[in-house]
């Protein structure tokens, strides 16, 4: 296995045994990394920010000395010679007087002579007005300093460091014994605050367990107006939507079943009548008789296709994909009014079509015009005429009329006539299911448009659907 490769390995098992470590866990190994980061940070920039100027004030301090000294007759070799460090104010120090071709006095001899190099000579020299370094001696650390003390020589003096670098040392260990202690603090905060923040997030997975255990859609207390707050007003909007589907549902269910125990109990009654005609020594059933049972029976068979056929329609979701295709809106309906004349009898269309083309489901749109056309075809009297009129109310909406001549609708019905398994009390003994005024206004909603009822010039009912789109010339 190749380097890259197992790396990658080993970046992915790390990954997964991450992904297994619960939200909190993951946030407060997270926090104390960050503590980690930042102290890390801190404790560099606090460590070099102390020592530069720990260093600065030592080299100014050095610096000062050296100058004062150079002004005064300590420059003398032979007053030189004889004094001792402490004349400097500190046992630590060590004093020289450098010549330019590197020669040297210092204080005691050659014992007490401070660390000299091609630094001071320069300064000597008159190359360099001063210089600052550090350099050790007998294996102590000294900090040099040199200044010009007259012609062709230097003064150089030097101090140990020992006690300077005890106070790095302590501090290079502090600075990481308080930096581990904020990150411990830091991952038992985060995993604090973690707890706090996510407790909505525990009610939320409580809901859910308890809606999928049992059904139960009770929305959830919302505190406060934070991110959290607007996740469970979304959950809550979410279970009252998911109980109004099931709601619906339920109705939908309850209507259908009524609407099929009708037809269903008919049929049942007349297949047993005809079953007990046909058994031997029972009385026979007259011709015509038994002809009307059995016309009577293609027709609960015809309603109950017809009713099974809506709730088909009516089962797919309320709202599917809208966009599917381009339709030509005048082909839909001129299609619908061919399929509508074959059983509308001596019903007559009038058509007033104008070029439309929306984005839609043809079929389904064709489905929606001829449920309109055949409702104004029943609702007609013998020889009527029903109106069929596509309105432009825009560049961007028709409407489509259409209006009959019959006795219209009332008003306390018109609200209602596109719910499901709707009948107003005149339309009972009327042959449908309840059902193809609702499969119109699906239709209208899932392309964007809407539907309403109304009264006709003609004097009968005015039904309209609105539908989006553009003029075919347009």
């Amino acid at each position: 296995m190749s380097a890259p490769t197992a790396v990658r390995g080993a970046v992915r098992a790390s990954r997964q045994r991450f992904d297994q470590i619960s939200l909190r866990g993951r946030i407060g190994v997270l926090a104390a990394l960050v503590a980690g980061l930042m102290v890390v940070l801190v404790s560099v920039a606090a460590f070099v920010t102390v020592r530069v100027n720990i260093m600065d004030s030592l080299d100014s301090n050095l610096l000062q000395r050296a100058y004062a000294a150079a002004k005064s007759d300590l420059v003398d070799p032979q007053q030189l010679a004889t004094l001792p460090p402490e004349a400097f104010g500190a046992g630590d120090i060590r004093l020289a007087l450098v010549a330019a071709n590197s020669t040297f006095i210092s204080a005691e001899g050659q014992a007490s002579a401070p660390p000299l190099g091609a630094r001071e000579v320069a300064v000597a020299a008159g190359n360099e007005d001063y210089s600052v370094r550090t350099a050790d001696l007998e294996d102590h650390p000294y900090r040099v300093v040199a200044v010009q003390a007259g012609h062709g020589q230097a003064l150089v003096i030097a101090q140990r460091l020992d006690a300077t670098q005890q106070v790095f040392t302590k501090l290079g260990v502090s600075l990481p014994i308080v930096g581990g202690v904020g990150v411990v603090l830091a991952a038992i905060a985060g995993v604090a605050v973690a707890r706090a923040a996510l407790r909505p997030v525990d009610r939320l997975t409580d809901a859910a367990e308890r809606v999928a255990a049992t059904g139960d859609m009770r929305p959830i207390p919302v505190d406060g107006t934070d991110e959290l707050a607007r996740l469970t007003h979304s959950f809550n909007e979410m279970l009252g939507a998911l109980a109004a589907s099931r709601e619906q549902q339920r109705r939908l269910v309850a209507d259908a079943g009524h609407e099929l125990r009708t037809p269903l109990t008919s049929m049942r009654t007349n297949l047993e009548l005809l079953a007990a005609a046909s058994r031997p020594g029972a009385p026979a059933l007259p011709e015509s008789e038994r002809l009307e049972i059995l016309d009577d029976v293609a027709a609960q068979v015809a309603e109950l296709s017809t009713l099974v056929g809506d709730l088909v329609e009516l089962a797919r979701d309320d709202a599917p994909a809208v966009v599917h295709e381009p339709v030509e809106l005048t082909d839909v309906i001129e299609r619908a009014l061919e399929r509508a004349r074959r059983r509308a009898g001596d019903v007559e269309f009038v058509p007033t079509l104008v070029p439309w083309t929306l984005l839609g489901d043809a079929t389904a749109l064709e489905r929606a015009v001829l449920n309109l056309l055949d409702n104004a075809a029943k609702w007609s009297p013998a020889g009527g005429k029903v109106r069929v009129q596509m309105r432009p109310i825009d560049d961007w909406s028709v409407v489509v009329e259409v209006a009959d001549a019959g006795p219209g609708i009332a008003a306390e019905d018109l609200p209602h006539v596109f719910d499901r398994f709707y009948r107003a009390a005149t339309s009972r003994t009327m042959p449908g299911s309840g059902l193809g005024l609702a499969i119109v206004r699906q239709v209208a909603v899932r392309h964007g448009g809407a539907v309403w009822a109304g009264r006709a010039p003609e004097g009968g009912a005015l039904l309209a659907l609105r539908l989006p789109g553009r003029s075919a010339h347009g």
